[in-house]
């Protein structure tokens, strides 16, 4: 006898809801109207309504939005997609609840800190404290399967998020992003470079944290930057 695959209606992802910030809601309103990014949220609610787990919950899809509005942004840390074991993703770029084991590129990225900055790295890697200050988090995939890593790439989360980037590179100025590794590099090639402090470096990923991504200084660099255009640093301290 096979066994039925269990539903998961608690699940279900309405964007009008689950992005509370309004000026982000306003700037996403016509891409989510598209039919490609409608299609979108039917087939991913589709697929976690046949069981498949999808992160992070649906709550946190837009928490980075949520937390970050617009005209709070000074640093875009962009990364790829949502962590995809259990309990890992929370909707922010690179961080993992309290009490989760801290992932390796994030790991790279606190030993990095700590080098660079006044850091004392933490037991957890929740960087919630980075997004209340301005620091975008933004994952340019915003959910995952259970166990597949890019599942969800290429069905079009990468529009929606492509007008995240280009609204903050058209509407604001003197921002900081971050861009680590290739995939993130070719997503912000379009930014502005004499409007805003675009950094670039390998991924923190142990493939690749050696090649430069140790000794890139990063985060002091943001810092004086910030400084320099007359805005408040970041304390990278959590």
């Amino acid at each position: 006898m096979s066994l039925a695959i269990p539903s998961s209606p608690e699940w279900q992802l309405d964007p009008g809801q689950a992005i509370t910030d309004p000026a982000w809601r306003h700037v996403l309103a016509p891409i989510l109207a598209q039919t490609q990014q409608v299609n979108l949220i039917q087939w991913i609610n589709q697929r976690a309504a046949q069981g498949t787990r999808i992160y992070p919950p649906a709550r946190a899809v837009f928490r980075a939005l949520n937390d970050t509005s617009v005209e709070q942004v000074k640093v875009v840390i962009l990364g790829q997609d949502p962590y995809h074991g259990p309990g890992q993703a929370q909707g922010l770029s690179f961080s993992v609840p309290r009490g989760t084991a801290i992932p390796p590129s994030l790991r790279n990225m606190l030993k990095e800190l700590s080098t660079d900055t006044a850091f004392t790295a933490p037991q957890d890697g929740d960087l919630t404290v980075w997004a209340y200050q301005g620091v975008l988090l933004l994952n340019a995939v915003l959910t995952v399967e259970q166990g597949q890593a890019n599942a969800h790439q290429g069905k079009g989360w990468e529009a929606i998020t492509d007008a995240v980037i280009e609204h903050i590179n058209r509407s604001r100025e003197n921002v900081v992003f971050m861009l680590w590794g290739s995939y993130a590099q070719r997503k912000g090639q379009k930014i502005d470079r004499q409007r805003h402090c675009v950094l670039t470096a390998p991924h923190p990923s142990p493939l690749s944290a050696y090649r430069g991504w140790f000794g890139s200084g990063h985060f002091s660099k943001a810092n004086a930057y910030l400084r320099a255009t007359g805005q408040t640093p970041i304390d990278w301290q959590l």
